[in-house]
């Protein structure tokens, strides 16, 4: 696996325009606040947090599909956040994605062979015999064959179409694979064949993977590091062993508090802990602070007024959080290390 990063995200700002006061005043929703992620080629980054937390926002602004308010997106050598929308062919080859829900992220008019070969016809010099050559290679990657290519998506089960957007999105041979919720629509047994064949091609082909999940059980199976966002905020990020089994930020902590233990007895004692704790709610509209500070039970008066840095972490990664902040800053190490 390479040290250079892939993907590069550095100070992402994402934010969107919502009208108010019926449509006379245009007020600002900052999904995104100041993001630093990075993903080197053959590895997955788990992205994680509640709805609403930035993370598709950031998928988004990935895929060329939501232009970034400022900040910087670089992709090997291109910079992205340059480009807004209007990524060049060598640029949207090399950046594919598969959606949540299989049910609508395929044509159904199309068939599947249209829909493997449509990327082929478009991006390639491939005439209609080798594209269909590769459809039927493609489909053989993804454990279906030949006879499906007639086929269209309502004929198949829900496990079967994202195994169709799987190899759709491998057409291209892709160096990164966005991956947005692609198994929360399915059941628990198709999503472990989903899961594994996303293994199976990765470590097959040497893909990038920056997946989107709810899910830190699922994410921390999959993935090599983990970060962690809440409202619009990488509150927590490291190796996904170190991140799931020893937390550091409260909200990620909360996150795996969320996750429903198999003893009985062990889920109602956490539970009569939850509904004992004083109810707080999230404030996104502070100009400063910790975001997370209305909710924490380790909230300290700094937190209050003071955006907290991102520190170093024992056995890896950083935390945004002032419990580390005699772990010292690495946001300028960071900001060097960006090629």
């Amino acid at each position: 696996m390479s040290d250079r990063p892939l993907l590069e995200i550095t100070d992402l700002w994402v934010t969107y325009w919502a009208r108010s006061n019926f449509g006379l005043r245009r007020k600002p929703f900052h999904a995104v606040r100041g993001a630093n992620l990075s993903v080197r080629p053959g590895e997955t980054l788990g992205l994680v947090g509640e709805s609403g937390s930035g993370k598709s926002s950031i998928a988004n602004t990935v895929l060329g599909l939501v232009p970034p308010t400022s900040g910087s997106v670089r992709f090997g050598d291109d910079e992205l956040a340059e480009m807004k929308t209007r990524y060049p062919s060598a640029v949207r080859n090399q950046i594919q994605a598969v959606f949540q829900d299989p049910f609508s992220s395929l044509n159904p008019s199309m068939t599947v062979e249209d829909i493997l070969t449509e990327p082929l016809r478009v991006h390639t010099t491939m005439n209609r015999d080798e594209r269909r050559a590769r459809a039927v290679e493609l489909l053989k990657l993804v454990s279906l064959s030949e006879e499906h290519l007639g086929r269209h998506p309502h004929q198949f089960s829900g496990g079967q179409r994202q195994r169709i957007a799987i190899a759709s999105a491998l057409a291209l041979e892709p160096k990164l694979i966005v991956l947005d919720e692609p198994v929360s629509a399915l059941d628990v047994s198709t999503q472990n064949q989903i899961i594994n064949l996303l293994y199976e091609r990765r470590d097959a082909s040497g893909i990038a993977y920056l997946l989107i999940a709810h899910d830190l059980a699922l994410v921390h199976h999959i993935s090599d590091r983990i970060a962690v966002m809440y409202l619009g905020h990488i509150v927590e990020e490291g190796p996904s062993d170190r991140v799931y089994k020893s937390p550091a930020h409260p909200y990620t902590k909360a996150l795996l508090d969320a996750v429903p233990l198999l003893d009985p007895e062990a889920q109602r004692k956490r539970r009569a802990a939850r509904r004992a704790a004083p109810a707080q709610e999230a404030s996104r509209v502070a100009a400063t602070g910790c975001p997370y500070r209305n909710r924490c039970t380790s909230a300290m008066s700094r937190c209050q007024t003071e955006m907290p840095s991102a520190y170093p972490i024992d056995g890896g990664g950083t935390a945004n959080c002032f419990l580390f902040a005699d772990n010292g800053n690495v946001d300028a190490m960071r900001k060097r290390a960006v090629p």
